[in-house]
């Protein structure tokens, strides 16, 4: 809007229109390029007004429902209707106060009804009844609203500070619970495996003394067979001698450094000797039972 022009001629810019006017009352749009008035007959140019979208930054301060106080950014984005641009030229002495006083009321009237979470979930639905109201409204007035976007919504530094905390106790308690988890499988897991060694090391120390015991027994019968005369107890005691032997030349040949003292003598082969002679008579008692 602005005052009369009584010009002849005048140039209307791109993306504008004029409003030419007769003797003071409203006569014709004049569209952009050159136009000319008669001043004569009492036209002239009254005003020019821009169709371009415009972008207006709403600042609203409300309360939801759980009572906490939030601050909301809304973003309008209009425009003039070029063929009703007589309207919003004549209607609305400041269309910007008058958008913004439809915001206030309309997100008044709907955010307390809302927790401060549902906020956050359907703020496009606050946008959404903004923009029905707004366009029921302002259309009147020669405006089309063409978006309106809700940049923005900010409760007040306490509450976030104390929000983020809530939500980073929540976090740390449900680490200190996957952490507390995965070292109860950890443990389980190792249990497991140490009962499983445990046990294939039993079996392979049986499997280890029934092969010995077997091999003994082998022995001790094909040698009473080849040599007449001999005993049992005989060819146990020389195989136990033979095997002591063999273990301290073996303690002897080995490359580590490692002294080992080990109780020597025939007493001492004899113990041994009786030792492998029970434990082959608790064997072949075990198999008589089974």
């Amino acid at each position: 809007m602005g005052n009369a022009n009584c010009v002849f001629c005048g140039c209307i810019e791109q993306a504008s229109v004029g409003v030419v006017e007769k003797w003071g009352r409203f006569d014709r749009l004049a569209e952009p390029g050159l136009n000319f008035f008669n001043p004569f007959a009492g036209e002239c140019l009254s005003g020019i007004l821009s169709t371009r979208i415009s972008s207006l930054d709403v600042k609203i301060e409300t309360k939801t429902k759980d009572n906490v106080f939030v601050h909301l950014v809304c973003s309008i984005q209009y425009r003039v209707i070029k063929q009703n641009a007589d309207d919003a030229f004549y209607e609305l002495q400041n269309p910007k106060e008058q958008i913004q006083a439809y915001v206030f009321d309309v997100v008044r009237a709907h955010v307390p009804k809302m927790n401060l979470d549902e906020l956050f979930e359907q703020k496009d639905e606050v946008a959404k009844a903004v923009l029905e109201e707004l366009e029921k409204v302002m259309g009147a007035y020669g405006y089309n609203i063409e978006h309106i976007l809700m940049v923005d919504i900010i409760p007040d530094a306490s509450l976030r500070k104390a929000m983020n905390e809530i939500n980073a106790a929540q976090r740390m308690q449900l680490a200190s619970v996957y952490k507390g988890e995965a070292e109860k499988i950890l443990q389980v897991k190792k249990a497991e495996a140490e009962a499983e060694a445990k046990y294939l090391g039993g079996v392979g120390v049986a499997r280890q003394r029934q092969a010995i015991t077997d091999g003994l027994r082998e022995n001790i019968l094909n040698f009473s067979h080849k040599v007449e005369g001999t005993s049992a107890k005989e060819v146990m005691d020389l195989i136990m001698i033979t095997q002591y032997f063999d273990t301290i030349k073996d303690l002897g040949n080995s490359s580590k450094n490692t002294t080992v003292f080990i109780p020597h003598g025939p007493g001492h082969v004899r113990d041994i000797g009786d030792q492998i002679r029970n434990g082959l008579m608790e064997a072949a008692s075990a198999r008589v039972t089974e």
